[in-house]
């Protein structure tokens, strides 16, 4: 039998060294978060930990452990059939539940009697949360950011993603956060993670960066859609060196017609979204927008957008939190297709 336990923050270090990492949690636990690479191996799924929980509140703890022993058992029997059958004796698997209790204490000595080398964390999913967010508040601080700055529709994300194409450190927070960043932000195809998994997806990008390089990232609001930036790192980017991104009006609407083709194919959503601007910019604005919108005239809905809400805003936000932002270096987009920005990036880090 092999059976040891190790601290979250040990686990957290050693991550990518163990062969599996098992949620013994339930679906539901599971979804709101759990570690990078984890698979979901419940031992009580949803409805039976209800279930369990409700016995322990009407009939006492001896049978709410009576039935859920039997639900466990049944449980971990099916996984070892189902997933563990092709596991050599030498597989080492990294097991945790909600706090290290009897879920995943019954997971790991099922595993351990069989003979792999199973690690238990201790404290199991809260401990491994502290720590991380202890980890992100320390990684943050030594990484040398340099935040690319423009107002919407300039192309920040398209240059941060061709400059990672070409070798260059990048955290894509809106990629993370699933989210444009704008009240038209929010992607038809996926949610956003939730609060606790957004960070879990930041620091498993942040421990990987090296210090000495640059780390480019996009200058964004404390919120990106319903999710919060951690403090640390909008500090951290707002005492960082910036640099301009400036596009003329016309390449910014192709951009952003380009980016949101989605909405435009579906002006009911595109018109729900706008709706949600009518307190900001009152009732007589937004029903132009929408006339605009029920014409199909999506260049000047666009234009109007940026200079009516998108700049004013991003004016206002820029010069509160990046001081430095007019003297830093400027680069002009001249060609907004794809090879455009390519060759722009390529520039960029010429000159890095």
């Amino acid at each position: 039998m092999s059976l040891s336990q190790v601290t979250a923050d040990e686990a957290l270090k050693r991550l990518s060294e163990f062969d599996a990492v098992l949620d013994v949690r339930s679906p539901g636990e599971f979804a709101l978060d759990r570690m990078p690479g984890a698979l979901n191996w419940p031992v009580l799924d949803d409805a039976e930990r209800a279930r369990v929980g409700t016995l322990h509140v009407q009939t006492g703890a001896f049978e709410a452990r009576r039935i859920g022993a039997a639900l466990v058992a049944r449980n971990i029997a099916m996984h070892v059939e189902q997933h563990a059958q092709g596991w050599p004796k030498a597989f080492a698997p990294l097991v945790y539940c909600w706090r290290g209790g009897s879920r995943s204490g019954a997971m790991a000595h099922v595993l351990a009697q069989i003979g792999f080398r199973v690690h238990l964390v201790s404290g199991g999913y809260k401990a491994l949360r502290a720590a991380l967010v202890r980890q992100i508040n320390t990684l943050v601080p030594p990484l040398t950011f340099r935040v690319i700055c423009g107002p919407t529709g300039s192309g920040k994300s398209r240059l941060l993603h061709a400059l990672q194409a070409q070798g260059a450190q990048v955290l894509d927070l809106e990629m993370l956060a699933a989210h444009r960043g704008s009240v038209l932000g929010a992607l038809q195809d996926e949610s956003q993670p939730s609060q606790k998994h957004f960070e879990t997806r930041l620091w498993a990008v942040l421990r990987n960066l090296e210090p000495g390089l640059p780390v480019f990232i996009e200058s964004e609001s404390k919120r990106i859609g319903k999710l919060q930036v951690p403090v640390a790192l909008l500090e951290r980017m707002h005492a960082s060196s910036c640099m301009r991104l400036e596009a003329t009006v016309q390449h910014r609407v192709r951009i952003l017609l380009d980016d949101y083709a989605a909405l435009t194919r579906d002006p009911a959503e595109l018109l729900s979204r706008l709706e949600s601007l009518t307190e900001l910019r009152g009732k007589p604005t937004v029903a132009r927008w929408r006339g605009l919108v029920e014409a199909g005239d999506f260049p000047s809905l666009v234009e109007e957008l940026l200079a009516q809400h998108y700049d004013p805003s991003y004016g206002r936000s820029m010069a509160q939190h990046y001081r430095d932002l007019m003297t830093s270096p400027t680069w002009q987009v001249d060609d907004a297709s794809p090879a455009g920005f390519v060759q722009l990036a390529a520039r960029i880090l010429a000159q890095v």
